[in-house]
């Protein structure tokens, strides 16, 4: 459990010392009122980008000097700490019980952290790229290393895109082409796996009481992994990069990869597509995804992750709404939940707040 959060010069908060009464804790308020980044600043105490997705040099209070933290002990003594780091704005670095880690994964095996945002609300409607980097962070959660086997990828690609519009020497190209094919492998069979355990996850029941989908990966490397062994594809990716120089120039761009696959998903009774179902079935979906890789990772690690839910009852039905609180109150997450109205989570087993002048009160 989360048992202290302190923020300084984060977004909208210029100071911030919160400690929680409750296992789950409801932050209610208008709009604008620093509800979503109370909920984003606990999301970047674990690797990646935080639940926006948003550059580090964005997370500074206009009004402060550039500099931000967030900051939060937990039960057991656990102490985890970030903010910006002050080599350069788009970086940011970590302390673990008042030290450097040697890697941000190390932060990543202590510490996960699932969440739920309106803006996922258009994953099914989404691009394939808004769908891998949902698919992304359900990885990165289990396995902290994927972050960098997908920027490795991405960083020998574009180093080989550049050579080859420059007319690079083929040794060069070929090395890059190799590392290329060893990070695209790994971070496709990163992928697959997580599907393998979150499938089995949702078949079981671990998303119940919400619908219950069928999760995939249309992924040329996927496809041949489950025939051929890692080594195996990774030559004959080598070998198809090589093939493809040509197209790849004219294109200016890598044509295999990745970068390219999509990530598919279905009601599981069914087979329909989710994009092709109503807007109030596609957030019952997505909360069964949360939930269910939550319990995932519970049953993976031995311990819950945060559980941040931003504006959760949106497009849902009475029915599905005491669902979301069954499963809430019936679980052992740390929950932290934002809305418009605390009367609306009444039936909720929580501590309540409001958010005025971003400061937060006990509602």
């Amino acid at each position: 459990m989360l048992t202290r959060l302190t923020l300084t010069d984060f977004r909208s908060y210029p100071t911030l010392r919160f400690t929680p009464e409750r296992r789950v804790n409801i932050f209610a308020g208008p709009n604008g009122t620093g509800k979503t980044n109370l909920l984003e600043a606990i999301s970047l105490l674990v690797p990646g980008r935080g639940l926006r997705g948003a550059k580090f040099s964005e997370l500074a209070r206009r009004e402060a000097s550039g500099d931000w933290a967030v900051a939060a002990q937990f039960e057991g003594g656990l102490e985890i700490g970030t903010g910006g780091a002050q080599t350069s704005p788009e970086r940011r670095e970590f302390r673990l019980n008042g030290t450097k880690p040697r890697a941000q994964a190390e932060i990543g095996e202590i510490l996960a952290a699932v969440w739920l945002t309106p803006q996922m609300d258009r994953l099914f409607t989404d691009t394939a790229s808004g769908r891998r980097k949902f698919l992304d962070r359900l990885v990165l959660a289990l396995e902290p290393s994927h972050a960098r086997e997908i920027a490795a990828f991405e960083a020998a690609s574009a180093q080989r895109n550049r050579l080859l519009a420059e007319g690079g020497e083929p040794g060069w190209l070929a090395a890059l082409e190799d590392s290329m094919a060893r990070h695209a492998v790994a971070s496709t069979a990163a992928r697959a796996a997580l599907l393998l355990r979150l499938n089995a996850a949702i078949a079981a029941g671990a998303a119940d009481p919400f619908p219950r989908v069928a999760l995939a990966l249309a992924c040329n490397i996927a496809t041949r992994l489950t025939t051929a062994p890692a080594v195996e594809v990774e030559d004959s990716l080598r070998t198809a990069y090589a093939a493809a120089r040509a197209q790849d120039a004219g294109a200016k761009s890598t044509t295999i990869g990745p970068h390219k696959a999509d990530f598919l998903i279905a009601d599981a009774a069914s087979a329909r597509p989710a994009g092709l179902s109503s807007t109030g079935q596609q957030k019952a979906m997505l909360l069964g995804i949360v939930l269910g890789h939550a319990a995932m990772i519970e049953a993976v690690r031995g311990q819950a992750p945060i559980l941040l839910l931003d504006e959760p009852l949106v497009h849902l039905d009475a029915t599905r709404r005491d669902a979301l609180f069954a499963a809430l109150n019936a679980a052992n997450y740390t929950a932290w939940i934002t809305g418009t109205d605390v009367e609306q989570f009444s039936p909720l087993d929580a501590a309540c707040y409001s958010i005025k002048d971003f400061s937060i009160e006990p509602a």
